[in-house]
């Protein structure tokens, strides 16, 4: 299991995101490039982040003052990628281990779902 450090800011947009939305978080991406906010949120809580009508992920997005992305957590690594991916159609997984014991997975999607994978 790979262990997860949070940063203190990470942990406080953790906890303004859960307290807008109701959604657990795990762990937030912060992409300044995009600038947008990416949380990863506990299975089952994807509709409380979206909120009817996303009235949720709305509101936090204008709160937070970024775009807000949702990928909803999973044990299983491959299933978990998949939801990162969403909503390209994810066509095949290959994990390959590398020197040092790193991992690395090639993820393949339909050829009109790259530009949203990408």
């Amino acid at each position: 299991m790979v262990e997860v450090k949070l940063t203190e800011d990470c942990m406080r947009l953790i906890s303004q995101f859960e307290s807008l939305t109701g959604a657990g978080s795990r762990d937030c991406v912060v992409d300044d490039r995009n600038a947008r906010l990416i949380f990863v949120i506990n299975p089952g809580d994807m509709g409380l982040a979206i909120g009817k009508k996303g009235a949720s992920i709305k509101k936090a997005s204008e709160v937070m003052g970024k775009k807000i992305e949702v990928v909803e957590y999973n044990s299983n690594v491959e299933q978990f990628l998949k939801n990162c991916f969403l909503p390209a159609q994810v066509t095949s997984i290959l994990f390959e281990e590398g020197e040092d014991d790193q991992k690395t997975a090639t993820v393949e999607v339909r050829d009109e779902d790259r530009g949203i994978a990408i």
